[in-house]
């Protein structure tokens, strides 16, 4: 097999890193957890990316999520050309934000009211202020393996890339707020019970995925998230869901509607920026009213709700809100692509699981059933490492990660996805 020829991304990554930490902006990008060079992207179109030395890779990171049309859909790529020239950013209200506002509101019924912010890790951060405001406790809980941005409160037992890195608990997290952030296991109920049986009256929300994408893919079982709310609603506290993965990816109605629950607040980013920097908060309009300037909780920002992200965004979730099938189709391909890998293992004599929620999944390697971060973290993230890098020999772009979901688009074809398939036979032959 003709490795691939990489010397223009090495040269850049080696000029990068005199300028950035670890010559990147985010740590995952830095392809330390697969032992080799990140790959510098000159574009991407549909469900491709090209790298600066011409390679070109069927994409299954998407940007991380958002592109669950592809990537430079006609559309979105049009309006952010004809926002753009009108202007990139007033610092005032424009048009857009009350036309996002209100399509959020009809897709996802749960946010009566939502504030736009700038990121995931924002939205996340805001909403833990706004339910400690509300109900005048202090304490959160989180579960290990679940990653909710790079805020304080939540790099405690974090997933995603502060797994990858052997960060868990990062430095520079003050010992005092650690304190506030108790840790229970997804998918067991009874730890979180413990949790509220020792904080009793302390406790202001609980915030989940209600997928989890941050240690792979993990799935609830049956009936957790509902016993989630009600015990958290049970003790007075409040429940976030954080569906800056999985808000109107899995479903029309974000993972809220598949699993027919309704949180008190709701976090959001990703698709509803198309791409472009963006997130959004938002639940019950008792809570949300506390937000300045409505009320005493402060939360701002200069560029929350610029023209080019709820331009971009407005335009991708109205596709998502009017497209009939378009769920069924995703849903579809996913199945084809889990059904072909859980062959390849089969046929190999492999014991590897694989997880899938909708156009999300991870390969796991590991021959435990993975429901939760202790048995994620029982995964082979050597094998994953030569796994990942034959894959990509063969044109398939993962995410650099064993701890990262990786996503299907709208733009993938039923040869792409049997492409991977046998990519992932002759991967699977190698690594063994």
């Amino acid at each position: 097999m003709k490795n691939l020829i990489t010397k223009k991304s090495s040269k850049l990554f080696n000029e990068a890193k005199k300028y950035m930490p670890g010559g990147v902006n985010s740590p995952v990008r830095a392809f330390k957890s697969v032992g080799s060079d990140p790959l510098f992207i000159a574009r991407a179109k549909g469900q491709y990316l090209y790298d600066v030395d011409g390679n070109k890779f069927i994409d299954y990171v998407g940007s991380w999520g958002p592109m669950v049309l592809g990537h430079a859909h006609p559309d979105v790529i049009a309006a952010v050309k004809d926002t753009a020239s009108k202007g990139t950013s007033f610092g005032a209200p424009t048009p857009y934000e009350v036309d996002m506002a209100r399509l959020v509101r009809k897709m996802m019924p749960s946010v009566e009211v939502v504030r736009m912010v700038n990121s995931g890790t924002e939205a996340t951060m805001s909403a833990v202020r706004a339910a400690r405001a509300f109900t005048g406790r202090e304490k959160i809980v989180k579960f290990a393996g679940c990653y909710h941005g790079h805020f304080d409160s939540f790099l405690i037992k974090a997933g995603s890339g502060a797994t990858t890195f052997g960060q868990p608990d990062s430095p520079g997290v003050p010992a005092e707020l650690a304190a506030k952030t108790l840790v229970a296991d997804f998918n067991d109920i009874f730890s979180v019970e413990r949790l509220f049986k020792d904080n009793n009256g302390e406790i202001a929300a609980v915030i989940v995925e209600p997928v989890v994408g941050n240690m792979g893919v993990v799935v609830p079982e049956n009936g957790f998230l509902d016993k989630v709310l009600k015990l958290a609603h049970s003790n007075g506290a409040l429940l976030i869901l954080d569906e800056v993965m999985t808000g109107f990816r899995l479903a029309r109605g974000g993972a809220q509607e598949i699993f027919g629950i309704r949180p008190d607040l709701t976090t959001f980013g990703k698709i509803i920026g198309a791409g472009l920097p963006v997130g959004a908060y938002g639940g019950r309009e008792d809570i949300m009213r506390m937000i300045s300037p409505d009320g005493p909780v402060y939360q701002a920002g200069t560029l929350s709700g610029n023209p080019l992200a709820m331009a971009a965004g407005l335009v991708q979730l109205k596709i998502l809100d009017r497209q009939k099938g378009l769920y069924n189709r995703l849903e579809k391909k996913g199945k084809l692509l889990e059904d072909g890998i859980r062959r390849n293992i089969e046929k190999l004599g492999l014991r590897y699981r694989i997880n899938r929620a909708g156009s999300m999944f991870t390969l796991f390697f590991t021959d435990q059933s993975v429901r939760d971060f202790k048995s994620a973290l029982t995964s082979d993230t050597g094998k994953f490492r030569r796994y990942f890098g034959e894959m990509l020999q063969r044109g398939i772009y993962l995410p650099p990660s064993q701890f990262e979901a990786a996503f299907i688009s709208t733009a993938h074809t039923e040869r792409d996805i049997e492409r991977t398939i046998a990519a992932n036979y002759d991967s699977l032959k190698i690594v063994g």
